[in-house]
């Protein structure tokens, strides 16, 4: 009896030291990452599309494959995306960002972007991360077409079914 209490104080022991340890582990504070001209790179993905992205102080100026982001990014709506990680982090016209991407359509290469800048901003500030997880940002968006299967019409769909 006496050797079962002193084993379960023994894990009680264990069990305070181990979330100490990581604690300190987590409460090591994350390196910002920076190349020699002072800019953050990250990439980002949604659908088909993959965008390299980088960042670095400025005035705001976005540039995508060589053209402004309204030239590139003609719809309000892909526009405001863009914008999202920048106003989340409270960071709205301190970066430029120069970014290229390929693949997929305008909403999804929009949508890799937006990711690449949110990977890129947390790399550039770690102080930012929070702001930027809590808004699901972080988070590679994983859904993608879905390919389509033999004996069906589409993906899903099948052949109209005939009785007779």
């Amino acid at each position: 009896m006496a050797e079962q209490i002193n084993s379960l104080e023994e894990l009680g022991s264990v069990a305070t030291a181990s979330p100490a340890e990581t604690l300190a582990a987590a409460a090591a504070p994350r390196e910002p990452v920076r190349d020699e001209l002072g800019r953050s790179y990250a990439t980002g993905k949604r659908k088909d599309a993959v965008a390299r992205v980088w960042i670095r102080p400025g005035s705001g100026k976005v540039t995508v494959n060589g053209k402004d982001m309204p030239v590139y990014f003609a719809r309000p709506v892909l526009q405001m995306i863009l914008r999202q990680p920048f106003q989340v982090a409270g960071v709205s016209g301190q970066f430029d960002v120069n970014a290229t991407v390929k693949g997929g359509g305008l909403s999804g290469q929009a949508g890799a972007v937006k990711h690449g800048i949110s990977k890129a901003l947390q790399l550039y500030d770690p102080s930012l991360r929070g702001a930027l997880k809590a808004a699901g940002f972080l988070t590679r968006d994983s859904r993608v077409v879905e390919r389509k299967k033999y004996g069906k019409a589409k993906a899903r769909k099948s052949f109209q079914f005939s009785k007779r």
